[in-house]
């Protein structure tokens, strides 16, 4: 499974829980990032009352999906024994599945933000050397490392609801014989004490 596309919440959410390299780049986020007082949305008019439930400013749960080179190849049509090749349909069915998931989060208030990740060989490491200068290491990962594809950040009720939206998405539709990889759940600290309670 790869990542959920970019995500515009408030409007039409991402389209997918993959990207196409030929996708135009998306950008946005929910009112509840970007007015953490609640008072209001950024341009002064009041936050939607639908969505005064986050209007906290707490962002409970990172959520993050994963995948491989291999995969991300897969789509763009050069398939691999792990990972066998998506056509056009498979493609738009993940996308419809996931716009429809992204929608339901983006309405309920619980969606913050969610974005896709470009393909693993654009990756870069920045390092410090011995004589501590910044050593940089491009395409540092083979093709079939499963990597962080995509995340969302979620505002819920508690664990048990993230569970369920996670379970969800990891039934992401997906051509026969595509792996399987687990969707991960992190808690996002709201204090230094909580790091490590």
């Amino acid at each position: 499974m790869l990542s959920p596309d970019r995500v515009r919440t408030g409007s039409r959410a991402g389209d997918g829980c993959g990207k196409r390299p030929s996708d135009p780049p998306r950008t946005g986020r929910s009112s509840a990032t970007l007015d953490v007082a609640g008072d209001g949305t950024p341009d002064g008019t009041p936050a939607p009352a639908e969505a005064a439930t986050v209007r906290s400013g707490v962002l409970k749960y990172l959520m993050m999906v994963q995948g491989t080179q291999a995969d991300y190849d897969a789509m763009t049509g050069s398939p691999s024994p792990g990972s066998p090749a998506w056509t056009e349909e498979d493609i738009e069915t993940m996308f419809a599945f996931m716009r429809e998931i992204n929608d339901e989060l983006a309405e309920s208030g619980e969606l913050v933000d969610g974005q896709g990740l470009a393909e693993p060989r654009k990756t870069r490491f920045v390092s410090l050397g011995e004589d501590g200068r910044p050593v940089v290491t491009d395409d540092p990962y083979g093709r079939t490392e499963p990597l962080l594809a995509g995340y969302w950040v979620l505002d819920c009720a508690g664990l048990e609801r993230v569970t369920e939206i996670a379970a969800r998405v990891a039934r992401c539709p997906q051509p026969e014989g595509a792996p399987e990889y687990p969707v991960v759940i992190r808690p996002i600290a709201e204090s230094g004490e909580e790091l490590t309670s």
